[in-house]
């Protein structure tokens, strides 16, 4: 009896060591957030503007995001926080997703942009002759785990 609770225990210890980890080396590792008057060009020169909000339907208490997104044709900005997770994604979607179901609805006719390693606020820049009115949303992914973080709609 003794040796199977010391195996489940360190069974239990393991497993939540994994899960600390995955949640906690991506913080370790982000990047630093843009400087703030870059953030600034960009929002000065934004042709669209849109908002991260945590309450979506897809978002919970491990995948949110918040802020204000700026859309240049050459660049976006983001001023606001992420939830930490691993290998985010920053996509353009053509219709407006809240959730997992929605986006991988589209995620075929979305562009992926960047990837996004810091989680208070980013700055990317745009792939060269990208048609903003194509798309109407700006959506964070998170690709090793299929997971829907958030979206902002910018028009």
């Amino acid at each position: 009896m003794r040796r199977l609770f010391l195996l489940l225990s360190h069974i239990m210890v393991f497993v939540a060591g994994i899960g600390l980890g995955i949640y906690l080396l991506p913080l370790l590792i982000a990047e630093k957030p843009p400087l703030p008057t870059a953030v600034l060009d960009v929002e000065r020169s934004a042709s669209f503007r849109g908002e991260f909000r945590p309450n979506l339907r897809g978002s919970d208490l491990l995948h949110w995001g918040e802020g204000e997104v700026f859309v240049t044709p050459k660049a976006i900005a983001h001023r606001g926080r992420l939830s930490p997770g691993p290998d985010y994604k920053l996509y353009l979607a053509p219709d407006f997703v809240e959730d997992e179901a929605s986006f991988l609805a589209v995620k075929e006719k979305s562009l992926r942009i960047a990837d996004v390693k810091g989680f208070s606020g980013f700055l990317v820049s745009l792939p060269e002759g990208t048609d903003l009115n194509a798309y109407n949303t700006v959506v964070i992914w998170c690709e090793g785990f299929g997971e829907f973080i958030s979206a902002a709609k910018y028009r």
